[in-house]
């Protein structure tokens, strides 16, 4: 199953030392059957974009959590067994899952990471995101803002230059 986990730039290095992501329970974003159900319509890769999308929205919440990071969203998407997923069919954000170990970087099969020129509307985006969760329009408007750029696509051999 595709898994799209957020991430920053000094976690992904921090991960590709140790060979894993992790220690688990981890979050993650996937195409659940409670997200195929609030999109009636929409092919798989429609489905994957928005669970790519969910994840880019929580790397800015790691990334308010770690000032010193560069300002740029990263995902990885993971190939995982199953059994190593669980989602709450109940829960308000229907793409949300959780990865009950840690995950082999050998499972990664790309990662997705802002351009560095999207950095002024990421930082400006995490500025804004507490304020945005509780409600205020404008703070909404900034954090759509990043998300108007689109996250460049990087090969597994790629990861160690990304984060160098």
């Amino acid at each position: 199953m595709r898994v799209f986990l957020p991430s920053t730039i000094p976690a992904l290095a921090v991960a590709l030392r140790a060979g894993e992501l992790g220690p688990g329970p981890l979050p993650g974003f996937a195409v659940t059957p409670a997200l195929r159900e609030a999109y009636a319509s929409g092919d798989t890769e429609e489905l994957e974009y928005v669970a790519l999308t969910e994840a880019a929205r929580a790397s800015l919440r790691l990334l308010a959590d770690d000032p010193a990071a560069p300002s740029r969203r990263v995902v990885l998407a993971a190939e995982l067994p199953p059994e190593l997923i669980s989602w709450d069919a109940g829960s308000d954000a229907p793409a949300e899952v959780t990865i009950e170990e840690p995950v082999p970087i050998k499972l990664v099969a790309a990662a997705h990471v802002d351009d560095p020129q999207a950095g002024p509307d990421v930082r400006s985006a995490v500025a804004a995101l507490a304020a945005a969760h509780a409600g205020d329009e404008d703070a909404m408007f900034i954090v759509d803002g990043a998300e108007g750029h689109e996250l460049g696509w990087y090969a597994t051999q790629e990861l160690s230059d990304l984060v160098d």
